[in-house]
C-alpha cells in the first residue's frame, strides 16, 4: 500500500498565516511610530511628558496642549490617511494593469491634481474677490481635488466605449494627459513670480506641515470612502491577474472591478494630493515589498498596504522634521531618496519579463 499526502494547500495556508502575522506586526509598528511622531518636533514637547503630567496631576502648559492637539495630532492623522491612500492606490493600479511598476500617477490622476494646484497658485489672484475670500486657504486643495477628478472623468470618457473600459486605452490616454499637464504646468511656472515659484516648489515636493483639523474634515471622508471600498475589489483583482477572459469565466464582473478601482484611486489619491502635495514612490514601493513578503493575494495585501503606507509616510515625516531642525525638509525628498533605489531594483528585476 502506498501512502500519498497532498501538500498542495500548505503553501497558500502558510501565506495566509504569514500575512496575518505581518498584519499584527504592522499594527504594533504603526502604534510605535505614531507615538514617536507625537513626540518629535522643533519643541521639547513629548507625549510621554504630557501623559506623565496628567497622571501625576501636574498642570500641562498651554504651549504643550497647542503643539500636541493642534499641530502634531492633525499632522499624524493626515500622515496616516495620505500614506494609506497612496499605498492602496498603488495596489489597485498594479492589480488593474497587472504591472508591478504601476502607480496612481500612471493614469494622470496625480498630474491632474498637480496642475489644478499650480493653476490656483499662479492664477488664483484673478478670481473674484468674493470667491477668494470664501475659499481662503482652501483654494489650492480644492483646485487640486477638482483637477484629479476632472482628469479621471476625462480618462474614463476616453477609455470607455459601449460600457466597456479599455485599460490599455486608459494607460495611453493617461500618458498623453500627463504630458499635456506637464506642459501647462511648465507654462504656469514660466509666468509665476518669485513668491509663487517658492510656493510651487514647496507644494510640488510634498509636506504635511499645513495639516489642520479643518483640512482633515474635508479630506478624510473622501479618503476613507475610497479606502473602505477596496476590500470588496480584492477577489476581482485576484481574478484579473489571470486575465480578463478567465476572470469573466469565474463569474467576476470585470467592468465593475475596473470602475471601482478607478473611482477609488481617484478619490483617495485626489484628496491625498490635494492636502499634502506631490509625494512619490509610496504607491510603487509599498505594494512590491508586501508582495515579496506575503504573495500577490489582494485580500491581505490591501489592508497591509494601508498599514505599511501609513508607517512609511509617518516615518518620512519624522525624518523631515529632525534632519534639518528647526526647519523642515519636504517629505517628497525623503520618499524619493528612500524609494528610488527600490524602484530601480524593481525595474531591473522586471527587465526580462517586460522585454527591456
Amino acid at each position: 500500500m502506498t501512502l500519498t499526502v497532498d501538500v498542495a494547500p500548505t503553501r497558500p495556508r502558510n501565506r495566509v498565516e504569514r500575512a496575518y502575522r505581518l498584519t499584527a506586526v504592522l499594527v504594533f509598528v504603526l502604534l510605535l511610530v505614531s507615538f514617536a511622531s507625537l513626540s518629535v518636533g522643533a519643541t521639547d514637547t513629548s507625549l510621554s511628558g504630557v501623559l506623565q503630567g496628567l497622571w501625576t496631576g501636574t498642570p500641562v502648559s498651554q504651549v504643550d496642549q497647542i503643539v500636541l492637539l493642534n499641530i502634531r495630532l492633525p499632522r499624524l492623522v493626515m500622515g496616516l490617511l495620505v500614506g494609506a491612500a497612496l499605498a492602496v492606490s498603488g495596489v489597485l493600479m498594479q492589480g488593474l494593469f497587472r504591472n508591478p511598476l504601476a502607480d496612481p500617477g500612471i493614469v494622470g490622476v496625480s498630474s491632474g491634481a498637480g496642475l489644478g494646484a499650480i493653476l490656483a497658485i499662479v492664477l488664483g489672484g484673478f478670481l473674484p474677490l468674493a470667491l477668494q475670500s470664501l475659499l481662503g486657504a482652501w483654494l489650492v486643495p480644492v483646485a487640486a481635488f477638482l483637477g484629479a477628478w476632472g482628469t479621471t472623468l476625462l480618462l474614463y470618457t476616453v477609455a470607455t466605449r459601449r460600457g466597456q473600459t479599455s485599460v490599455a486605452t486608459m494607460l495611453l490616454a493617461g500618458i498623453a494627459i500627463g504630458a499635456l499637464g506637464g506642459a501647462l504646468a511648465g507654462l504656469m511656472i514660466y509666468i509665476a513670480d518669485d513668491a509663487q515659484l517658492r510656493e510651487l516648489n514647496f507644494w510640488g515636493l510634498g509636506s504635511l506641515a499645513g495639516a489642520t483639523w479643518a483640512k482633515l474634515a474635508a479630506a478624510a471622508p473622501v479618503i476613507v470612502l475610497g479606502l473602505v471600498a477596496t476590500p470588496y475589489l480584492a477577489r476581482g483583482l485576484n481574478a484579473l491577474s489571470l486575465g480578463e477572459a478567465a476572470a469573466t469565466h469565474m463569474g467576476v464582473s470585470v467592468q465593475r472591478v475596473k470602475n471601482g478601482a478607478i473611482l477609488s484611486v481617484a478619490a483617495a489619491t485626489g484628496a491625498a494630493v490635494a492636502v499634502s502635495g506631490g509625494i512619490g514612490f509610496i504607491g510603487i514601493v509599498v505594494p512590491h515589498l508586501l508582495r515579496l513578503a506575503t504573495g500577490p493575494d489582494h485580500r491581505p495585501l490591501l489592508p497591509n498596504a494601508t498599514l505599511l503606507g501609513a508607517i512609511v509616510l509617518i516615518g518620512a515625516d519624522m525624518i523631515s522634521r529632525v534632519i534639518v531642525a528647526p526647519s523642515e525638509l519636504p517629505i517628497g525628498i525623503i520618499t524619493a531618496v528612500l524609494g528610488a533605489p527600490v524602484f530601480l531594483y524593481i525595474l531591473l528585476k522586471s527587465k526580462r519579463s517586460m522585454g527591456l
